[in-house]
C-alpha cells in the first residue's frame, strides 16, 4: 500500500471484563493469566510484535513494533501506530478472555486526525467504517454506545471516540486519561530520535541513550522505563509506577513529525500537580507547533490544569470541545498552537 510517511497518530483500544470465575481469582491475576502465545495470536491480527516488556504486581507492559499494550487483570489497553488494523484484536480478546471466565463489559476506542488517511486499510478507512465494524463486532450486550468526531479550529487534529457499556458497568469517577498528541516537532529536537548511519547498537541500548539525552527520563523519575529505539529513527517507551504507566512513542522525520504522550492517573493523588510537570516536561521534550490534549475522566478537576501546565511554554489555547461518554464519563478536547504562529 503505498503511502508518503510512516502514521504517527495511534488508534486506541481500552477494553474492561468482569467475572467472578475461580481462574479470575487465581492471585488476582486475570487477563495476565493469558499466555505469550494467546497474546502474540491477538497482535498478529493487529500486523504489530512485542520488541521488549516489563511488569510489576499490578500489571504488564509491553512495547511493541507500532507502540504499546498494558495487560491489568481485567483490562486490556493497545495502542498502535502506523497502518496496524487495531480493532481486529477484538474478537480474539474477547475468547481468550472467556476462556478465563472473563466477559466484556465496556470498550472505549479513540483516535486523532491520520496525516495519511488514505493509506489506512480496512476497517480504518474512516471513522464510519471503524464504528460499524465496532457496532458489528461487539457484543449485544454493551447496549449503550455513542461514537462522535469531536472538532477543532486546528484542521490537522479532531478527536474521534466510540464508547460502549453494559447495564453494569461503572467507571471509577476520580481517574483520568491523558492523551497527548504533537505535530511539528522542533527540527533539533526530533534529530535526537536518529540513530547514527551504520550504527550497530541494539534498539534497548539506543533507546535507553535516547531516553537519558532527550530528557524523557526525568519526566516522572520515579517510573520504571522500558524503553525502545528503531532503527533509522523512531523511539517508544513505557514507565511503570505501581499502577499506573505512562508511554511516548515518537516518528521523526522532517514533514511528518510527530510524538505522543498519554498518562492515567487520579483525582485524588497527593501529588496531582505532578500531572502538570509532567505534561509541561514532556512537550518541552519536543517543543511542537501544534498540539492537543484529550482529557477523560469523569469529574472535570483535570482539565482545566492543562492550560496552566501548557500555557507558560509559549502554547495557546486554540479550541475546546467536551462531550459525555457512557463507559468513559466526560472528554474535553483542546488544541493548542505554538504563540509564534
Amino acid at each position: 500500500m503505498a503511502m508518503s510517511g510512516f502514521e504517527g497518530f495511534e488508534k486506541r483500544l481500552e477494553l474492561r471484563f468482569c467475572g467472578d470465575d475461580p481462574v479470575t481469582a487465581d492471585n488476582n491475576l486475570g487477563l495476565r493469566l493469558l499466555g505469550f502465545e494467546s497474546l502474540e495470536q491477538v497482535l498478529n491480527a493487529v500486523q504489530c510484535t512485542v520488541v521488549s516488556a516489563v511488569a510489576n504486581q499490578y500489571f504488564d507492559a509491553y512495547v511493541l513494533s507500532e507502540s504499546s499494550l498494558f495487560v491489568y487483570p481485567t483490562k486490556i489497553i493497545i495502542k498502535t501506530c502506523g497502518t496496524t488494523q487495531l480493532l481486529k484484536s477484538i474478537r480474539p480478546l474477547i475468547h481468550h478472555a472467556c476462556n478465563l471466565g472473563l466477559t466484556l463489559c465496556s470498550c472505549r476506542y479513540t483516535r486523532g486526525s491520520f496525516i495519511f488517511p488514505k493509506a489506512q486499510p480496512f476497517p480504518h478507512t474512516s471513522f464510519k467504517e471503524e464504528v460499524i465494524y465496532l457496532e458489528e463486532t461487539l457484543p449485544t450486550d454493551l447496549c449503550y454506545r455513542k461514537a462522535s468526531v469531536m472538532p477543532s479550529k486546528t484542521t490537522t487534529h479532531s478527536w474521534h471516540v466510540f464508547t460502549a457499556s453494559d447495564q453494569s458497568h461503572l467507571i471509577p469517577n476520580d481517574m483520568y486519561t491523558l492523551e497527548v498528541c504533537m505535530t511539528e516537532l522542533d527540527r533539533a529536537l526530533a534529530r535526537k530520535f536518529f540513530q547514527p548511519p551504520g550504527g550497530t547498537k541494539s534498539g534497548d541500548i539506543a533507546g535507553k541513550e535516547m531516553t537519558k539525552i532527550t530528557g524523557i527520563g526525568d519526566i516522572n523519575p520515579r517510573a520504571m522505563i522500558c524503553d525502545f529505539a528503531f532503527d533509522p529513527c523512531g523511539y517508544s517507551m513505557n514507565g511503570v509506577h505501581n499502577d499506573r504507566y505512562s508511554t511516548i512513542h515518537v516518528t521523526p522525520e522532517d514533514g511528518f513529525s510527530y510524538a505522543s504522550f498519554e498518562c492515567v492517573g487520579s483525582i485524588f493523588d497527593d501529588d496531582i500537580e505532578h500531572l502538570v510537570g509532567s505534561l509541561r516536561k514532556a512537550v518541552q521534550v519536543f517543543r511542537p507547533a501544534t498540539l492537543s490534549v484529550s482529557t477523560t475522566c469523569a469529574s472535570l478537576e483535570v482539565w482545566p490544569r492543562v492550560a496552566h501546565a501548557l500555557e507558560p511554554l509559549g502554547l495557546k489555547c486554540r479550541s475546546c470541545a467536551a462531550d459525555e461518554f457512557p463507559a468513559a464519563g466526560s472528554v474535553v478536547f483542546q488544541t493548542f498552537t505554538a504563540r509564534r504562529k
